[in-house]
Formats: C-alpha cells, structure tokens, sequence
C-alpha cells in the first residue's frame, strides 16, 4: 500500500501559534502510524511564501518579502522539527522546482482548455496608483454581511470577487478604490461541476462531516470560474508572452505544491513520486490531505479540478483530515491583538509530547475547541505523568532486580486479550481521522496497568513470594512494550526516551511479548510534573499581552 500524506502548508508571513498546529499534527500521527504498518508512505508540506499577507508585512518591516519568506519558512521548519514532524519533503513555494512546475502547469491547463482570458473589472486604489489585490481591500461580505479582508468570508465560507464587497476600502491608505478593466486568466472550474460531483459521492464516506458539508454547499450553489493570474510583482510570474508582469494567484500554485513537492522528493532521493500519484493498477494508493477547516474547498474542489484538468491520470484526495477551530481561554485567536499561545514559545518552554497529546486528545477535531492553560497543564500532570509515566517509573526498580530470560513465562491469557486487539482498534480510529478515541483506548490499557500493578503489590510479593512477583513484573512489562509502540504515532519523544533504556526488537505496528527483559541504561524520567501555578502565571502572561486590554 502507498500512502500519500499531505500537510496544510502554513502561510509563512508570521510565527505560528497553537491553532495553526493543531490541524497539523494529525499528518505525522498517520505517518508514523503507516510506517509502523510496513506501508511505504510519502508526507510532504512546505511553506506558502507568496501573496499580499507577505508584502504586507514587508513593507511594515521595510524589508523585502523575500526575507520575510525566508525567515518564517526557516522558524516553520525549526518548530516542526522540534515538534517531531517526520515530513519526507519539506520545502517552500519559493524554490526553482515549484516555479518551473506551477508554470508548466498552467501552460499544461491553457493547453488542455481548462483556462481563458478575459478582460474583467477590478478594484483600483487611484492613491496607490496600483490595482489591489484582494488583501489590501477590506469591505462587507456580499453574503452574510460581516467585515471581511479579501476574497473569503471566514464567518460563511463564501467566496466572491473583491469588486462584489460592499462599502469597499483600500487597506493601504483607507481610500474608496474604483474599478478598472484589466485582462487576466481564468480557471475554468465550472466545466468540471458533474466531475467533482462524481468525485464527491465517491469519496465523501471517507471524509469528516464538516469537509462533506461545506463541499455540498459549494456544489449546490454551484462551481464558478476562478481567476487565477492577479496584477502582482511577487510570486510565480505567468509564462505567457504580455502577461510576465502579472503573477499567478495564489490559491492555484499553493495548492499545487503537494505534487511539486513529491516530485522534488523523487528528484533529490533518486524515487518515484509516480507510486503515489498516478492510478495504476501496480499502484494501490490512499490520499490523506489535512488540514483546518477554512481550507476544505481548496482539497476537495479545486485541487482535485486542477488533477482532472492536466489530464495525466493523477490520483484524487481520498480522506480529508479537516480540523474545526482551535479558540484560546474562550476566545477567538487573535494574531493582531497579539490574543495567541506562540507556538516557539510553547516548544522553549514545554515538552513536545505534552502539545500533540493535549491537542490530538482535546483539540478541534469534530467542533470547535478551546486551548486552557488549566487543561494544557493537567493533561500534562494528570494523564502523561500520572498516568502513563507514573507506570513506567513503578515498574522500573522491579525489572532492574528481575531482569533475565522468561521463557518459562506466558502473559496471562486476560491481559493478552487487553493488548492484541488494540492495535486494529487503535489502526482502525487512526486511519479514520479519531486520534481522541485511539487515544482514549490506548490511555485505558494505562489505567488497566496501573490497576493490575496496585492489586498486585509486587513490592510485598518481592518478599513474600519472588516467583509471582517475577510473573506480575513479566506482565507489567508486556503491558508497557506495547504501550510504547501503541503510543509511538502520539508521543513518540517520551517512547524514544523508553527505548534509550528498554531493549525492545525492532517490531513493527503488532503485538509485542518480549522473553529476555534487560534494561540498557538506568531509567529516566519520561515527563516532568508542572507547577500548578504556572496556569495562573501563563494566564496573567497572555493577558498582559492582549493589545485590547
């Protein structure tokens, strides 16, 4: 089986915060899950370092965005390294490779009549002497009629034109633009309505519920052609003779950087992006693309458009991993008021096991949820140390005294029926996008094995009767080889730290009964308690940052 995985590429115009990473941690579960399987698996991101977010920020930095792009793309990579993303290919919509293939792209689409140019009306600011792109023009959403800047409404989900907003502004100097007539190219989505129609019944059983209704939405009200070159000087410029000097928009090369970034794997490993993109009957291919949800429409109508349109037999996104939003002590994130939880902050100062459970286990992944120091803080004391780390410590000091051969020893028949089954329980919620019921499964074994542990008492057995504190060692220690490798996909720094000091066979994603018990090393501690007064004095911390206080 190849498993294709593709992370949301971040916009690299700012530092990212806990809401932007708690829709992309699902992808390295998956990924160190498939692995684990024996599956060959390609997981790609980068980062997204065109558009006007980005010259924004430029010209408030007086730099070029070129230099702003460089250094969030080069901060983005440091905090997933540290969060413990396995990516096989991260890279950026800057490189030479992305250029080359978006512009061959675009030929490829106008050549296969997916694309046309016409001359359309767009806003103007004649202050600015220039044509806005949609970002730099702020106004009512035609739709629902909230504040909005650009060509989305993150309230209803709408997309329009920027000439459609109502009351309209210039971001830049706060005057009214005008209109103006401009020639630009347009994708022609509508044409490939009945296709991702099709596409959508075939596929929406795979799919969280938000991604299925937001996509029926779009295609009840129906596909509508999209403009896919904008009046720019930065980013991908269009390889069309008269139109060098406009750039091609966004929302098309980004999205593209899925397949350019494969290839660019393939390129530099001498592999072949082919066994995870063309359908062929040699190539047993699943998709999984994840992401929040303000980008489902990008993954389930327009990237597959944009597929069907090349004509080259390329492979559909099949599971959309789309996470709802991530509020932050009851509110909205806010990265202009400065109302955020910085995500190099939260890695310099807590364990990165700590972030993806609490994010994995509590975060957004069938509503809305909210990120609380409280409960940031106790998951951490409560389920990680208390629970998980707190077996592993009680155990220790017993298999340092009894480690050796157990070959005379078979696990007992009820806790061997505890294990087995969980790792096609656990399998199963993974590759379905439930990481808070694997987790939950998983975290049940941990209670079981303490329980199992207390009842016990092998520190009483150990002078009472060393043989069967010797068998309830053996189980206990069953019980957390295969938790390691269960929680290896969620966890995986407070398992490598286990593995430092547990001689464990190189086993793949099954269960695990080890005969010859030797520790390696002494045994470290797996997670540090927090001071409960850390809630309050992070508390304080964000609220003395807030701009609007």
């Amino acid at each position: 089986m190849n498993i294709f995985i593709g992370g949301a590429w971040p916009y690299a115009n700012g530092s990212l915060h806990v809401a932007h990473v708690a829709g992309l941690i699902p992808g390295d579960v998956l990924a160190r899950y498939f692995r684990l399987k024996g599956n060959n698996v390609l997981y790609v991101s980068g980062s997204d370092c065109h558009g006007t977010p980005i010259t924004i920020r430029a010209k408030q930095e007086g730099k070029s965005p070129e230099e702003i792009a460089e250094f969030y793309h080069a901060e983005f990579k440091d905090c997933f390294d540290k969060l413990g993303f396995t990516y096989d290919m991260y890279t950026n919509t800057r490189s030479d490779f992305h250029y080359k293939e978006v512009q061959r792209i675009f030929l490829k689409l106008l050549e296969n009549g997916c694309m046309f140019k016409k001359e359309t009306e767009q806003t103007y600011c004649e202050h600015c002497n220039q044509f806005l792109p949609d970002r730099y023009i702020k106004g009512i959403c035609p739709n629902c009629g909230s504040e909005v800047t650009g060509e989305q409404c993150e309230k209803c989900f709408t997309f329009f034109d920027s000439t459609d907003l109502k009351n309209k502004v210039c971001k830049i100097c706060n005057s009214e633009p005008v209109i103006r007539k401009t020639s630009h190219y347009y994708f022609e989505l509508s044409k490939f309505q009945t296709a991702i129609e099709n596409y959508f019944e075939s596929k929406k059983k795979w799919w969280r519920d938000n991604a299925v209704n937001l996509t029926k939405r779009y295609l009840t009200e129906g596909l509508e052609d999209r403009a896919v070159t904008r009046d720019l000087d930065y980013g991908i410029p269009t390889p069309i003779k008269g139109f060098e000097d406009k750039r091609i928009y966004v929302w098309i090369e980004a999205v593209c950087g899925y397949y350019t970034a494969s290839k660019k794997w393939a390129l530099e490993n001498n592999k072949n992006w082919e066994d995870f993109w063309i359908n062929d009957k040699n190539n047993n291919i699943t998709a999984y693309y994840v992401h929040g949800k303000d980008n489902i429409p990008f993954h389930t109508v327009i990237l597959p458009a944009i597929l069907l349109g090349l004509n080259e037999n390329l492979h559909l996104p099949d599971r959309i991993i789309s996470s709802e939003f991530l509020n932050l002590e009851g509110k909205k994130f806010s990265t202009s008021r400065n109302w955020a939880v910085w995500l190099p902050y939260l890695l310099d100062n807590y364990n990165p096991d700590t972030i993806r459970y609490f994010l994995l286990n509590n975060g957004p992944e069938k509503s809305d949820a909210d990120f609380s120091w409280r409960e940031f803080i106790y998951a951490n004391n409560m389920d990680l140390l208390g629970g998980f780390g707190n077996l592993v410590n009680r155990i220790m000091p017993f298999v340092q005294k009894h480690e050796g051969n157990f070959n005379d020893l078979e696990v007992d028949p009820k806790i061997k029926e505890q294990i087995a089954p969980l790792y096609d329980l656990v399998g199963e919620q993974i590759e379905n996008g439930k990481f808070k019921e694997a987790l939950k499964r998983i975290f049940e074994l941990v209670k079981i094995a303490n329980k199992y542990f207390d009842e016990n008492k092998p520190w009483e057995l150990d002078k009472t009767d060393p043989q069967q504190c010797r068998y309830v060692i053996y189980n206990c220690f069953q019980m957390i080889v295969n938790l390691l490798r269960l929680l290896e996909p969620f966890i995986p720094f407070c398992c490598k730290k286990a593995h430092s000091f547990i001689d464990l066979p190189d086993t793949k994603w099954d269960y695990i009964e080890v005969k010859t018990i030797k520790l390696t090393n002494k045994p470290i501690v797996l997670f540090e308690r927090i001071d409960k007064a850390v809630i309050q004095q992070e508390i304080d911390k964000l609220k003395s940052n807030n701009k609007t206080k």
